[in-house]
């Protein structure tokens, strides 16, 4: 039997490297009782996911969070939208920046905060251009070698 954990750290390794971080929010999900069970056993994705505004709500497309092997009839969908959930004030700034400054909002980070709900971590995003993403690559390996360095 599969053992579930507490905390949940799902990480999108992808977004820090084809995009620039301009501000992160924590938002909360909605999510059926299947999904955050599938969560908890780490059956997550969130690699090609992007957040968009449909009626002044926030929604995430594309998480993937795999069905519960347990589940009946009542599972969920693994690709579904799901709603964010953050305060009017965050929502109204976030569609204002992205409508404005031509940004986007990409999803970061799943986890579990103290009480045990599950949290989303968004960063508002500038794609970042080709000769970016080699002085990303460049500053990384150069980092590498230092710190290979300063062992010996």
């Amino acid at each position: 039997m599969t053992k579930f954990s507490n905390t949940i750290n799902i990480k999108n390794k992808r977004a820090s490297f084809d995009y620039e971080f301009i501000e992160k929010f924590q938002a909360g999900m909605v999510l059926t009782g299947t999904e955050i069970k599938s969560l908890r056993m780490g059956k997550a994705g969130l690699t090609d996911s992007y957040c968009f505004f449909v009626n002044r709500e926030l929604w995430v497309k594309s998480i993937y969070i795999g069905t519960y092997d347990w589940g009946t009839y009542n599972n969920h969908n693994d690709r579904r939208d799901r709603k964010l959930l953050l305060t009017k004030r965050e929502l109204r700034r976030l569609e204002k920046s992205i409508k404005d400054m031509g940004l986007t909002l990409i999803p970061v980070r799943i986890y579990t905060n103290e009480k045990g709900l599950a949290k989303l971590e968004i960063a508002l995003a500038r794609g970042k251009k080709n000769y970016d993403k080699r002085e990303s690559i460049k500053e990384r390996d150069d980092k590498r070698e230092m710190d290979r360095h300063m062992k010996m």
